[in-house]
Order: C-alpha cells, then sequence, then structure tokens
C-alpha cells in the first residue's frame, strides 16, 4: 500500500461553526492570486519536477505522493508543503494527510473533518482556494505550529474526481503566492494524479495475483487432502460405498457395502452383483425417480429404502447418490445401514406404548385414591338426599291417610322425592366417571360446568373444613379440548389439597377462590388460589416432582400427575405464592378448534 486510508491523530474539531468564528468570506483571498505581480514560467524547474516525480514512480512508486510534496516545497519556495485526501473507511467523512515537507512534516498523519475545513470548503466550491489566517474560522489549527500565514489548495483528482486537496503554506511575510503557482500546482497534481492511478493499479494487480496464488495453492491442497480423505473413508469401511452405473451394474464397492448386502467380493468380480436386482417391487418407483434426479442434477437425496440380502432377507437402509462429472453415466453412491436404528425406534414405540398405559394407571389410581379421601363426605352428600327422600315418603304416607286424603300435598312430597333422587345420582354418577377405569378420550367440553361438578363433589369436605368456596367464573368462554374426566382428576386434585392445606390454619378465613378466564386468543386459563400457609419459594417447582410430599401421608405422585396430565393436553400447570396469603396453582388449555 502506498498510504494509510485512515488516521488515528485527528485534530479535535467542533461540528459546526464555533461561537466567534469569522466568516469564510473573510479568509479569502482567492481573487488576489491574479492580481498579484505577474512571473514568467519556470519550464525548466518545472521538467525538473516533472523528471523527479517520474523518477519516483519507477524506483520508489510508494513513495510518490510524498515526493510530491517535496518537489511543490521547492517549485513554490513555500515553508510547508503536502496533501490531504479523504478517508475511505468511512465513507470519506475525514480527510488525512499522507504526505507532508517542510515545517509541518512531523504533522504526516493527522487531519481534519471533511464538512468543516480549508480542504472541504477547496472540494465544496471544485476550485482552487488561497486562505489568509485560516485559524480565524477553524480553530483546531491554532496549536499546530508555526501558525499558517497563506495556504493555497488546489483539488486533487482522481479518475475526474476531486478527492483531497495539494496545498502550500507560508507562515510569514516572506513571499505571497501568485498565479504561476497555481499553475505549476495543478500541472504537477495532474501528473502525480496519474501516477498515484498508476501505482494503485499495480499494487490492486499484485494483491489479486497473490490472492488468485494464495486460492489455487489452497484448492489444490484441498483437492490433494480431500482425495486422501475419500480414500480412507472409503478404506473404513464405516459406511458402505460402491461405484455404479445407470445399466444396473456395480463397477466397486467397499466390504462395508458388501457386509450390508451379504455377499462376497467374488460376487462383485464375477458381475454378477447388479443393484437393480437388489432392490425389491415395492422400491422400484423410488429409485426411478432417484434416477431422474441424478440424470437431471446428478446427485440424489438421501431417502430410505431397502436392499435384498443375498440370502433373501430384507435390510433397511439409506442411500444417497451422485453422479461423476466426467463420466455421467456413471456415480457413488453412500449406504448406511438402519437395522439397528429400525430396531431402536421399535423398542422406542414400544416404550412410549407402555409408558402411556403405565401413566394411565397412575392416573387411575390417584383418582380412585383421593375418591378414598373423599369417602366421607361422599357418603353424607348421598345420605342428605336419601333422608330428605324417606322425610317426604313419611309425610306422603300421613297424608294419604288423611281422611279424606290430601292428594296435592302426596303429589308435592312424591316431587321433593323425584328432585333428591336426581341429586344423589348425580352424585353417584360424577363419583363413577371419575373411579371408572377407562383410555383417554379427548373431545371438547365446558370448562366452567367441569368446575362447578368437581365443586359440588368436594363441597361436603370444604364444609367439614370450614372453607368458603367462591367461583369468578368468566361467561361465554370457548370450548376446551381434552379428556374430561382426566381435567376433572386435575381440578380434584387442586381443590382437595387446598382443603388440606387450609385445614390446620388457624388465623384468618378459609377460602378457596376458582376462576376462569382467557388465555390469549387461543386458550383458557384456570386458576385455584388458597388461604393457607403457602409454598416456600424454591417448592414451587419441587412440588411437582414425583415423590415429592409436604404431608404426612401420600405417596407425592398428585400433583406430578396432574402436571403431566395438563402438558399431555398441550398446557402448562404451575404453582405461584397468592396474596396475601396461601398458595395459587394454575393450568393452561387450548382451545378447540
Amino acid at each position: 500500500m502506498i498510504e494509510t486510508t485512515s488516521s488515528t491523530n485527528y485534530f479535535p474539531a467542533e461540528a459546526s461553526v464555533p461561537p466567534g468564528a469569522v466568516s469564510l468570506e473573510a479568509i479569502l483571498c482567492t481573487e488576489e492570486l491574479h492580481r498579484r505581480p505577474w512571473r514568467p514560467p519556470d519550464h525548466e524547474k518545472e521538467n525538473r519536477a516533472l523528471v523527479a516525480l517520474a523518477g519516483a514512480l519507477v524506483e520508489s512508486p510508494s513513495n510518490i505522493l510524498q515526493t510530491l510534496a517535496e518537489i511543490i516545497l521547492d517549485v513554490t519556495q513555500c515553508d510547508s508543503s503536502g496533501l490531504s485526501l479523504l478517508t475511505k473507511d468511512d465513507g470519506g467523512k475525514r480527510f488525512y494527510w499522507p504526505a507532508i515537507a517542510g515545517e509541518w512534516k512531523r504533522h504526516i498523519g493527522r487531519g481534519t473533518p471533511r464538512d468543516f475545513g480549508p480542504c472541504g470548503d477547496v472540494l465544496d466550491q471544485d476550485r482552487t482556494l488561497l486562505f489568509r489566517h485560516f485559524e480565524l474560522r477553524y480553530p483546531y489549527f491554532i496549536p499546530i505550529t508555526p501558525a499558517a500565514d497563506e495556504c493555497l489548495l488546489v483539488p486533487f483528482y482522481i479518475g475526474g474526481k476531486a478527492v483531497g486537496t495539494i496545498w502550500a503554506i507560508t507562515h510569514g511575510e516572506r513571499r505571497k503566492f501568485d498565479s504561476e503557482d497555481e499553475r505549476i500546482m495543478n500541472t504537477l497534481g495532474q501528473f502525480a494524479s496519474l501516477a498515484y492511478q498508476t501505482v494503485e493499479c499495480i499494487e490492486d494487480l499484485k494483491l489479486q495475483i497473490a490472492a488468485r496464488q494464495q486460492a489455487e495453492t489452497a484448492v489444490r491442497a484441498l483437492a490433494n487432502g480431500l482425495e486422501a480423505k475419500i480414500r480412507r473413508l472409503v478404506n473404513a469401511n464405516i459406511i458402505g460405498i460402491f461405484i455404479w452405473s445407470f445399466d444396473g451394474r456395480i463397477i466397486d464397492a467397499n466390504d462395508a457395502f458388501l457386509r450390508i448386502v451379504g455377499y462376497e467380493r467374488d460376487d462383485l468380480v464375477s458381475g454378477r452383483l447388479l443393484w437393480k436386482d437388489l432392490t425389491p417391487d415395492d422400491w422400484r418407483s423410488a429409485d426411478e425417480r432417484r434416477v431422474r434426479e441424478l440424470e437431471t442434477t446428478g446427485t440424489a437425496q438421501p431417502y430410505e429404502k431397502e436392499y435384498f440380502r443375498k440370502n433373501g432377507d430384507r435390510v433397511p437402509v439409506l442411500v444417497g447418490g451422485a453422479t461423476f462429472e466426467e463420466k455421467s453415466d456413471e456415480g457413488v453412491a453412500f449406504v448406511l445401514d438402519l437395522t439397528d436404528r429400525k430396531r431402536a425406534e421399535a423398542a422406542i414405540r414400544e416404550s412410549e406404548r407402555r409408558y402411556s398405559e403405565v401413566q394411565n394407571e397412575l392416573a387411575h389410581a390417584n383418582r380412585v385414591a383421593t375418591m378414598g379421601q373423599l369417602l366421607a363426605s361422599i357418603a353424607h352428600e348421598i345420605n342428605q338426599p336419601i333422608g330428605a327422600s324417606i322425610n317426604s315418603a313419611n309425610a306422603a304416607l300421613n297424608f294419604l291417610r288423611a281422611q279424606p286424603p290430601d292428594l296435592e300435598e302426596v303429589k308435592l312430597a312424591l316431587g321433593e322425592i323425584v328432585k333428591v333422587g336426581f341429586r344423589a345420582g348425580d352424585i353417584i354418577d360424577r363419583t363413577r366417571a371419575l373411579v371408572k377405569k377407562a383410555p383417554p378420550q379427548k373431545d371438547s367440553f365446558d370448562i366452567n360446568s367441569t368446575v362447578l361438578e368437581v365443586a359440588a363433589l368436594t363441597s361436603g369436605e370444604m364444609s367439614k373444613n370450614g372453607v368458603a368456596v367462591q367461583t369468578q367464573l368468566t361467561e361465554s368462554l370457548p370450548a376446551v379440548l381434552g379428556d374430561r374426566v382426566q381435567i376433572q382428576q386435575v381440578l380434584l386434585n387442586l381443590f382437595v389439597n387446598a382443603a388440606e392445606a387450609m385445614s390446620g390454619t388457624v388465623e384468618g378465613p378459609k377460602k378457596l377462590i376458582i376462576s376462569t378466564e382467557r388465555d390469549g386468543p387461543g386458550g383458557v386459563l384456570v386458576a385455584v388460589r388458597d388461604s393457607g400457609p403457602g409454598l416456600a419459594v424454591e417448592n414451587t417447582e419441587r412440588v411437582f416432582d414425583a415423590f415429592y410430599t409436604t404431608k404426612t401421608s401420600g405417596l407425592g405422585m398428585g400433583l406430578s400427575i396432574c402436571r403431566s396430565i395438563i402438558e399431555a393436553h398441550q398446557g402448562q400447570l404451575w404453582a405461584a405464592a397468592n396474596v396475601p396469603r396461601g398458595a395459587i396453582f394454575q393450568f393452561t388449555l387450548p382451545e378447540y378448534s
């Protein structure tokens, strides 16, 4: 490279004209150039300067800009000279100084802002400008010594576009610039521009050649390494590999492929091994599609199929292939034996089936155990309508014995017997549904009615523990998708757990609040809040672990089963602290659609 494209030592500069700065017109004296005394051109000095630039281009092209700065210093008899070029790495937001001669030489590498400085003014007006004491407008020049008295700047063009300036500076009254200085600086700048572009082209060409040579070396190394790797892959016999032709022949194969299909190398050498004959009839159409794919694109994406083994058995395989570029009628195929994978998949499916059965058994056992806990409450709930029925029946008998019989009262008593009979039947039906052993069955159901049914079933338990139950059910909720009995089981566990948690509470009311609401655009949220002792923060997740329990009795499977049920319904179940006290368990269910 012939210069650095950015500077790390810019003058500190304001983004706009600072207070007290003079106008641009106050420091420009360009028109004076042509009014100052005329000097005849010194063509001999000019020719020597051009020869010096040409020599620098041949002998030291990387110093062409510094040579130009030194020549400008000599021919103009100024005190400092140099070049300012726009930076490339930030889109031309700064000027940097790649070359300086004279008293300012120690400032090489510095620069000025594009939009606030003498060089920017030159590019904006695209013409030569002569400044006098430019620090009056651009105060960041004040610390730079010696101070500039006059500064002559001419545009520097690359490919017809102004990308910088050539400048000459006097630091005193020793001499003034004139039109001859402008002419010779323009002339030398045009020659230097061509030289600069020539050097850049040469540098770019060198870089391209070096990059191409490096790429060719890398490609050769890659090809050699790839060939060795492929050979090692074939010989390693990790996967089956064979060379084929479109007419069905297997030209060559490694030992791994021969083991997959159960043939010997003698079978291969004799030409009796044909890949078309290895393929069962029910896989021929898939093979034909892959052949068309190979003919069209040169590659076939991996696909599953089967091969006949020599003993007639079938072996599941994964096959992919590609044609050779130099011989489009031949190619290579890669074959992976899937026998072990298929066995593993079958074992996983069987394990999943057995796991599902075990989960259903555990869920059923949990329901039965929970209903056992509620047995006394349920018996009480059934005894109430039975007792009421007996009382109504006795009243009816008394009304029939009366003279004359009071048939209207008898009718009312019998109606009461029917009503409480239905009530007892509902309790029995709900209990039977919960303890019934049946496979999961997903359908649409109303979550609010499900909540009310479980609340009714546990009302006796709540009364026994002095728990006040309150429901806050959002109306017009969408139907949810799931197994109604399993969701009843979840609610039953949460209600009973809450009642047990509050049974030991001595301070404050015992309150159970069940609420339902929408959960975003496609689901329903159910929350069960209690006023019990609550959960420690570290236990909000542990309570869902199997066999974890804070009770003196029980296996700790209830909440674990509940979370499995909700997750199987594509929902979530979680716990948190209630405010001001107690715990809150919430779960979501997807909307039926």
